[in-house]
């Protein structure tokens, strides 16, 4: 910035495509203000907007002047036109073309424009949504199917679904087999019946007891077959007529590996890859209450957020006989996953040392599903894939 400023510049203007992460826009504005007074100039940081692949760009421009005081601030994940009147104190820049000599006419003084901020959780809701339709439109699709579980993820995925491409374009298929209980039928048929999407019911029972006559299967692999069963009752329904399919894992799920590959993790995008279970309660509960403020219905049933986690195959399974209780779970993960805790900075964090040898090896050894999950949108400084780039093979992890 030392050559900049030497230049003695007017304005600076710094054309970027930044993607969106989670409190990004807060060092956003500290970085631009640091800038424009390194300068000493006002400065004009100009993002753009809307999704490519996991990527989201949130807009958000902003306008300083050269002390860095705030002068105009465009909104987040949305395209408008910011016309400010700027002090510009040309002293040694000379035009390299001249559009026109006739001065701009303006009527009335302009009054500079700071939008207001979107809350946490609104910031979050409204990059899946944008990550999520742009991704479907730009590839040519309208539509998107999903497996409808009852559940809280498949509920929050078809709601973020519902918001990025109307509820016409939202196909949901719930499941069942032997081991599903009446109250996941009922719950995804509420959220159906509530948002208004496309729904169906499918039951997988005679498909897996065909399977099961040649196979003979046990214990986990009868588990998997239930998934992998549903994975591929989905994928002929996106074949036939022509809807992407929704992997509705969380990123607590595939931290730990917990999920069946060419089974729950089939299709074409993940639009919660990127989100903690904990979030997920969350922002389901966040958009439930958006819902009610505007007089409509919440979309998500209640039962969806309340109940214990299951996947259902098999008799009164719950996800915690296999795992840490999501809120200690999410925990130890933020710090191994995003912020690079060890096995000794957990320690001193205050984790048991048997839970966090657990968790650890439980993230090093699910590399290898993570490497096959769907594209999904990045919201987090520590997405898996590009941003946490490690081998499927493990043997090297000490803990």
């Amino acid at each position: 910035m030392t050559e900049v400023a030497e230049r003695i510049p007017g304005l600076v203007v710094v054309p970027n495509g930044s993607p969106y992460e989670q409190n990004k826009d807060d060092a956003r504005l500290a970085l631009v203000q640091k800038r424009a007074i390194e300068v000493k100039a006002p400065l004009a940081y100009v993002n753009m907007t809307g999704g490519a692949d996991d990527l989201v760009f949130d807009g958000d421009t902003i306008v300083v002047d050269k002390a860095g005081e705030l002068i105009a601030r465009g909104p987040q994940f949305a395209d408008e036109l910011v016309v400010v009147d700027i002090d510009c104190q040309v002293q040694s820049s000379t035009p390299d073309v001249v559009i026109s000599d006739e001065p701009a006419r303006m009527n009335g003084e302009l009054q500079p424009i700071v939008q207001g901020r979107l809350s946490d959780e609104a910031e979050m809701w409204t990059a899946l949504v944008t990550g999520l339709r742009d991704y479907i439109h730009k590839n040519g699709f309208t539509s998107v199917v999903m497996g409808l579980s009852g559940g809280i993820d498949s509920a929050l995925v078809a709601a973020i679904a519902i918001d990025a491409l109307g509820a016409k374009n939202v196909y949901g298929v719930a499941l069942p087999s032997k081991y599903s209980s009446d109250h996941s039928v009922e719950d995804a048929r509420s959220l159906a019946d509530a948002t208004g999407i496309n729904f169906r019911t499918v039951a997988i029972e005679p498909m897996v007891v065909s399977f099961m006559e040649s196979l003979a299967l046990r214990g986990i692999a009868e588990e998997n077959l239930q998934a992998r069963v549903r994975g591929t009752t989905l994928m002929g329904i996106s074949n036939q007529e022509g809807h992407i399919v929704m992997a509705t894992g969380n990123k607590s799920e595939l931290a730990v590996g917990y999920s069946t590959l060419y089974g729950d993790a089939v299709g074409g995008f993940a639009p919660i890859k990127d989100i903690y279970k904990t979030d997920v309660w969350a922002l389901a509960r966040w958009r439930n209450a958006l819902a009610i403020n505007q007089g409509a219905v919440p979309p998500i049933p209640e039962r969806s957020i309340t109940k214990e986690p299951s996947a259902e195959l098999r008799p009164d399974q719950k996800d915690s006989d296999s795992l840490p209780d999501y809120l200690l779970l999410d925990q130890i993960l933020r710090l191994y996953v995003d912020h690079d805790h060890g096995y000794e900075q957990l320690i001193a964090d205050g984790f048991e040392a048997v839970l966090i040898k657990r968790v650890i090896s439980l993230v090093d050894k699910a590399e290898y599903k993570r490497r096959q999950y769907p594209p999904g949108t990045k919201v987090s400084g520590r997405a898996f894939g590009k941003d946490r780039r490690l081998p499927m093979t493990s043997k090297w992890a000490q803990s």
